[in-house]
């Protein structure tokens, strides 16, 4: 799904140079989770935002569904986006002056999805996500993990072939933000492909695979075997 080789980003102002990725190189399945963990300032949040097409390298290679998105320009970038990425922030991004039937709703207007459609596709996603009693609710009105649900459902609701999600525990207690990874967990298990940048060793169990990144460059990786006995479970259902 996501081929990525010798992926560079720098940072130039008139008097400092800062490379931020430094000839990155990696592969994503479909249906893979994977977790960037990694100190401020490694080159995490960068990848992912190449990653979501919503900022352009420096050089190499990003292939995204066998198609290279190095060098397209930002229309054909946002096209790309649209259809194929959904994004969960840690600060949920939510528009407070919207209903959640309206937040979540949103990408589908983008997409000029027609407004019955909209409706079905809105309340099916909610109701999945145990956030259908909250349509007409607006955001301040929610909990953190229940704002947390609205835009796991927003980042979902276009269907997406991958799931970027930055930091999605970062602002949540302990509680609802178990609640959130056990989410993105049986996400995965019926197939979803989600990349997911962390700071949390906890959080990041929960994906197949972690990769670290220090100075820009990619140190390690590792299986996450409980995410796999999890995923293994979910297959024999």
């Amino acid at each position: 799904m996501i081929t990525i080789n010798n992926l560079s980003k720098v940072f130039r102002t008139e008097d400092v140079q800062t490379t931020a990725l430094n000839g990155i190189s990696l592969t994503i399945n479909q249906g893979d989770f994977l977790s960037i963990m990694g100190p401020s300032g490694c080159g995490k949040s960068t990848l992912l935002n190449i990653v979501g097409l919503l900022d352009s390298p420096s050089g190499g290679s990003y292939m995204l569904l066998d198609k290279e998105m190095v060098g397209l320009k930002e229309k054909d970038r946002a096209e790309v986006r649209k259809h194929n990425i959904g994004f969960i922030f840690q600060n949920f991004n939510l528009i407070d002056e919207l209903s959640v039937f309206d937040n979540i709703e949103l990408p589908l207007i983008y997409n000029k999805v027609p407004s019955s459609d909209r409706r079905k596709k809105v309340e099916e996603i909610a109701e999945k996500l145990g956030i259908a009693h909250r349509l007409k609710h607006f955001p301040q009105q929610l909990s953190g993990g229940q704002q947390q649900r609205v835009a796991v459902a927003r980042a979902l609701v276009t269907d997406p072939k991958i799931i970027l999600a930055d930091e999605p525990t970062g602002n949540l207690d302990s509680k609802n933000g178990n609640e959130v990874m056990e989410l993105l967990t049986d996400l995965h298990a019926k197939g979803a492909t989600i990349l997911m940048v962390t700071h949390s060793d906890y959080d990041a169990s929960f994906s197949q695979r972690t990769i670290h990144m220090k100075d820009g460059v990619v140190f390690s990786e590792k299986n996450n075997q409980r995410n796999i006995d999890v995923f293994m479970d979910a297959q024999k259902l």
